[in-house]
């Protein structure tokens, strides 16, 4: 990838042939040498029958531009003469790849126009339909804005639940606590986050993955200990937990009515604030807040419903 962060993010053609599931078949046509060069940085498919038209300045750059059914079709109808002079109405910089579908017999205009200007025409036996919705679904994971935040990330009760905090606070003890219960490591110190959609994904790097960092007993791994049922590869981040020192928060949540918010990419994630001291037993406090958590969405709040009881009883009295 030629960039990280929260800016655009572009993967050459290479890039992106190297990643496809092998359920996506894709085989390069011509214009082999333009795949390490070209490349894209939009999941959406466009497709080419607008510019074969007589209208290239719709071309939208770094798209892949899908040539279907209806595409060679038209430029069957046309005499050599009309096709050549079709593709050099277009301006080759604002074409990054060319994908055929149904294993369809580019016309010989196509493959000089895609060799000759170094770019990648592929082809798929898939229908137009299936290919753009599979390649579309691949480079929105691909191309999402990412970035690492430091932290431990956890499946609980079917949801990612971000636990950050001081270095040294006790985020991977907590985790190592809630892995023995049943819940399972995502990543530790450092999690990997990508913005997919409206939604939050959190996995760990690679080298990191499955593995836990505990003062005293330095790297374990998680699955050779607990199984391979204590890991998991990726998941929706949609609750947060920091842990602070009790002495450094300012006003400590009595009633439970305020829910905070911890913001990603732009993205509000609920998040409690849990006050660490010694003695508390930290596993218990984050299983408990993420049951809460899971209640409000269910629609039901304990704090709220002891107000109402409280409003109904003064209201009562007088």
């Amino acid at each position: 990838m030629s960039s990280f962060g929260a800016g655009t993010i572009t993967i050459t053609v290479e890039q992106f042939l190297a990643s496809v599931s092998p359920d996506l078949p894709l085989t390069i046509v011509c214009g082999a040498t333009g795949i390490a060069v070209q490349e894209l940085n939009s999941h959406r498919i466009q497709k080419f029958g607008l510019a074969l038209s007589g209208f290239p300045n719709y071309i939208h750059q770094g798209r892949v531009q899908n040539i279907g059914q209806s595409e060679i079709a038209y430029l069957q109808q046309l005499s050599a003469s009309e096709r050549k002079s079709a593709f050099e109405k277009i301006d080759p910089k604002r074409v990054s790849c060319l994908l055929l579908t149904k294993s369809l017999e580019p016309p010989a205009e196509l493959i000089e126009f895609a060799d000759a200007n170094f770019i990648p025409l592929l082809q798929t036996p898939l229908l137009s339909s299936r290919a753009i919705s599979m390649i579309t679904t691949h480079l929105e994971r691909q191309l999402a804005p990412q970035t690492v935040i430091h932290g431990v990330l956890v499946e609980m009760h079917g949801i990612g639940v971000l636990i950050n905090g001081q270095s040294g606070i006790g985020k991977s003890e907590c985790a190592l606590d809630l892995i023995t219960r049943g819940h399972r490591l995502v990543a530790d110190d450092a999690v990997f986050v990508r913005r997919i959609g409206g939604g939050l994904e959190g996995s760990a790097p690679e080298l990191t993955f499955e593995h836990l960092e505990l003062h005293g007993l330095g790297i374990i791994s998680v699955r050779d200990l607990f199984g391979v049922s204590a890991v998991c590869k990726s998941i929706n981040i949609e609750l947060c937990i920091e842990l602070q020192k009790w002495s450094e928060i300012a006003n400590i949540e009595r009633v439970g009515l305020e829910m905070l918010q911890h913001e990603i990419f732009g993205i509000g994630v609920p998040k409690f604030i849990l006050p660490v001291s010694s003695g508390r037993n930290l596993a218990t406090i984050v299983d408990t807040a993420v049951r809460i958590f899971l209640l409000r969405n269910a629609g039901y709040d304990a704090a709220s419903k002891l107000i109402e009881r409280h409003s109904a009883m003064v209201s009562a009295i007088d």
